[in-house]
């Protein structure tokens, strides 16, 4: 990585669990970071940030609203980079427009369209998901390989109420249509469910995910899912940023797994945890599949082996009192 001395960037949504990181790895490498925050005034939302080592020479907050055109300006202006990483995470929803699509989509839009007003801006690193690669309609199975050239597909994501999906999907495609348009150098970061260590005090949904199978849990849903630990994600979106050749889409998956298979790595662990037997329905397995890892590597990313995320993700849970045992 090299040095971010006397350079400027921009993080949307700065105390989310892959922001937080990614602030963190920026003042480590000397980059002065303008950060985006709903409230400004909410520890909850600021403290860990404004801990940081190096955060109380170069780390500046501000009041951003995905929504209000413009609201980006003043924090864009005069940045070498800009790094949008703000959009909600949810599955429980009852207004998947309001609450997730507009502000994923709409918001996505205010950003880039405030990054066009400054040509300052080089590049700008888009935080997108898996969520907006995987969901093509077709059956995956094991045999698939799965790369940065497949696009879930917004019809299927409508038909199947996969609102989280559909408003990732949306935000990437729009957001590769504007920067096309406005001549805007973007790449996005599709990262897959990102564990490991906690900066912010707050749960995220995807430690979660981890803490319901540790604390007392029955059953493990009869599921695969893609995994990735978040301090590779960040480091992703800074290389992303750095390095010339860097275009495109780029997937981040350590690995997909069935659910029985975290069980049994987290057994291996905590053999003293009470983790769940069995598995929440009697039907086959559902299957994992492979996703291509060749062009996350020529950002020069060494993933994280699964078993220590688990283990760091752990450890950080009980360390913030998540756990209850």
């Amino acid at each position: 990585m090299s040095g971010g001395e006397g350079k400027v960037v921009c993080v949307t949504g700065a105390s989310g669990f892959i922001a937080s990181w990614l602030v963190k790895l920026l003042l480590q490498h000397d980059y002065t970071v303008k950060a985006t925050v709903r409230d400004p005034n909410d520890p909850k939302k600021t403290q860990h940030l404004l801990s940081l080592d190096g955060a109380k020479e170069r780390l500046h907050l501000f009041k951003a609203d995905l929504l209000e055109e413009g609201s980006f300006d003043s924090v864009v202006d005069g940045c070498d980079g800009v790094f949008h990483t703000a959009s909600p995470v949810a599955t429980d929803v009852v207004n998947p427009q309001a609450e997730l699509i507009d502000p994923a989509l709409k918001g996505t839009i205010n950003v880039l369209r405030s990054c066009a007003k400054f040509p300052s801006v080089k590049r700008v690193v888009v935080t997108s998901s898996m969520a907006a690669v995987v969901f093509t309609g077709k059956p995956l199975t094991s045999e698939v390989l799965i790369d940065e050239s497949w696009f879930s597909d917004p019809v299927s994501c409508k038909e199947s109420k996969r609102w989280y999906v559909l408003s990732k999907t949306l935000a990437e495609e729009a957001a590769w249509k504007f920067s096309k348009e406005n001549g805007i150098d973007m790449v996005t970061i599709n990262p897959a469910w990102v564990i490991g260590p906690l900066i912010q005090p707050t749960l995220n949904l995807s430690a979660e995910l981890v803490l319901n199978l540790i604390n007392g849990a029955q059953t493990f849903p009869n599921r695969s899912y893609r995994l990735v630990d978040v301090r590779d994600v960040a480091n992703a979106h800074i290389q992303a940023y750095e390095i010339p050749e860097a275009s495109g889409r780029y997937c981040l998956v350590e690995r997909d797994l069935h659910y029985s298979e975290t069980v049994k790595i987290l057994r291996k662990l905590y053999p003293e945890l009470p983790l769940p037997e069995k598995c929440a329905d009697d039907k086959p397995y559902a299957p994992s599949f492979q996703v291509s890892q060749e062009k996350a590597k020529s950002l020069g990313i060494h993933f994280t082996p699964l078993e220590v995320s688990l283990k760091d993700t752990v450890e950080s849970l009980k360390e913030k009192n998540f756990v209850s045992l």
